[in-house]
């Protein structure tokens, strides 16, 4: 019988897996969040597949697993695992890409309009000391928003959600993504440009939905901002490195960017770390951020039907993988 690893015990029983499984796979459960290096080293010389969520999966921790043969991520992204490492080992390597879509997506778009629309903005003055003041804003974040240019860094399937959502509220939409190949902006009836510079100088309201690699670590900097419209907004609930902080606090300080909505950070929780100073005026409530910046806790991709679809989809890959072969989930060697 093969045995599968799920380090964090993620779920209150294995009913499920246990049925997916059918006696060909044996489901064994770590009990928290401590990471790998809790584990025992029996335990962990028995997993022949390795299921990973919060983890982080290094070039040291693979000598543990002497039989390791498959990792699935259960989530989209991937940049937890060392790829080069399981690579040269020959482990497959999957993801699951189509849970959270949804989710992502209209997040995204969510936070797109709590910004364009001044939701956050009034909604902040009117909690504030009474009488709160009973008018609109004139702000550079409120604009008609068919009137308004749409870009999207990186069309894979929640890139895609989010351009069709953004089409039914008016905007023009445009993307950039090298890896598609050509006809899709037809198929979808939006706009291809063929640079990160001609996107963002068409832009008013960017969204990152972007894998996070070696190239795209600190894509989205100082000077990527500058080049996107004044009064623009920035919404990034893709991976947190993506994005400069320290550039896009100066160009909301000084006015070039209207506003800005983030589920992600570049350190996840921002507590393990030095906190940014974007963050800390934010939670400081600083006056001239008022209403122009929303943060939630990388919760994007969160409904109890998103929870139930990762566990459900990550025993599907890992049976797939492990006890065939091929799984349309499997993630090519690593190309960066």
């Amino acid at each position: 019988m093969l045995t599968v690893l799920e380090p964090e015990g993620l779920y209150p029983d294995t009913v499920l897996e246990d049925g997916l499984f059918a006696g060909r796979i044996r489901l064994l459960r770590g009990g928290g969040e401590s990471g790998l290096a809790a584990l025992p080293d029996a335990v962990c010389a028995e997993a022949e597949g390795l299921f990973i969520f919060r983890n982080w999966l290094r070039a040291a921790d693979l000598p543990r697993f002497p039989k390791l043969r498959a990792v699935v991520r259960m989530g989209v992204g991937y940049d937890r695992l060392d790829r080069e490492a399981l690579d040269d080992r020959g482990i497959a390597v999957c993801n699951i890409p189509d849970y959270g879509t949804t989710e992502v997506a209209d997040h995204a778009v969510a936070l797109a309009l709590a910004l364009r629309r001044g939701i956050a903005l009034h909604h902040d003055l009117q909690r504030g000391d009474d009488p709160a003041p009973w008018t609109q804003v004139e702000t550079p974040l409120v604009q008609r928003l068919g009137e308004q240019n749409f870009g999207i860094l990186g069309l894979g399937r929640i890139g895609t959600a989010v351009a069709l959502r953004a089409k039914a509220f008016g905007f023009d939409v445009a993307f950039y993504d090298p890896y598609l190949p050509n006809g899709v902006d037809r198929a979808l009836g939006i706009t291809r440009v063929r640079s990160l510079e001609a996107l963002m100088a068409r832009t008013d309201t960017l969204s990152l939905h972007a894998p996070l690699t070696r190239a795209t670590t600190g894509l989205v900097d100082e000077a990527a901002l500058r080049r996107l419209r004044p009064g623009a907004v920035v919404v990034n609930t893709a991976r947190g490195p993506i994005l400069d902080l320290d550039g896009l606090e100066r160009c909301l300080r000084d006015g070039h960017l209207a506003g800005a909505g983030l589920d992600v950070l570049p350190v996840e929780p921002p507590s393990t770390g030095p906190v940014p100073s974007l963050l800390a005026a934010y939670r400081a409530r600083e006056s001239w951020l008022r209403g122009r910046l929303i943060v939630t806790p990388h919760s994007a991709f969160h409904t109890p039907q998103a929870y139930a679809d990762i566990r459900l989809k990550s025993a599907e890959t890992m049976q797939e993988i492990l006890v065939t072969g091929t799984s349309a989930n499997r993630i090519p060697r690593a190309r960066e």
